[in-house]
């Protein structure tokens, strides 16, 4: 293999890292609070609010139905707009940011689900305010859960990463096309999917690695 290819698939690992980075990390900060407030705004929770509630709910199930490559393709202008162009790595993580957050949302509105109700009450029993409670209670207890959901939201990014490389997102997606597919090279293909392998391994060992830390109590 020529020094050039071994360039292009070096900036290519570097593309998909990045773009899996920066959408990942935008994706947490909004979809880790939108998840609480789907948890807490419920009849019956700390911030009953069944309009806010169920306005959240039909957003986020909205944002779940889209096909990513459907979407990706969707809000081609909206990516222009913000971005500046709707090809490379910059434009791809436009997409995989908003098809993450709602994802991330509804996972870890799951893994408030499976805090003990009776913590919550004996908070309010001892006079908590509901953010004391979202703050020392909710997602204290739910820490692995929002790890997992982390983690499988990464993974999943990975994946979509090399699909927007179909249609100009850049990364191992765009190389396994271009050079693998088109130019009729398996051996690029084969390297293209073990790097992806790799990665989504070494991003699972990470994310299994801090669930195991956050559940020592």
């Amino acid at each position: 293999m020529s020094s050039a290819m071994i360039d292009l698939i070096l900036e290519a690992t570097l593309d998909t890292l990045y773009m899996v980075a920066v959408s990942g990390t935008i994706s947490a900060l909004v979809g880790i609070p939108l998840g609480v407030l789907l948890y807490v705004t419920r009849p019956g929770q700390v911030l009953a609010q069944p309009v806010t509630s169920a306005v959240l709910g039909v957003v986020t199930n909205i944002g779940r139905s889209i096909p990513f490559i459907i979407l990706m393709v969707a809000i081609i202008p909206f990516t222009r707009m913000l971005v500046g162009t709707s090809i490379g790595t910059n434009a791809a993580a436009v997409p995989l940011t908003i098809a993450a957050i709602p994802f991330i949302a509804r996972l870890v509105e799951g893994a408030l689900n499976e805090i003990n109700p009776g913590l919550v009450e004996a908070a309010q029993s001892m006079g908590a305010t509901p953010w004391q409670i979202i703050l020392k209670v909710l997602l204290p207890e739910a820490r692995g859960g929002i790890f997992t959901a982390l983690t499988v939201t990464v993974v999943t990014l990975v994946s979509y990463s090399a699909m927007a490389g179909a249609v100009g997102g850049g990364g191992l997606g765009d190389l396994g096309i271009r050079y693998g597919y088109n130019r009729f090279n398996p051996t690029i293909m084969l390297i293209t999917v073990a790097i992806l392998v790799v990665m989504v391994q070494g991003f699972q060992s990470l994310g299994d690695y801090l669930v195991r830390k956050s559940d020592h109590k």
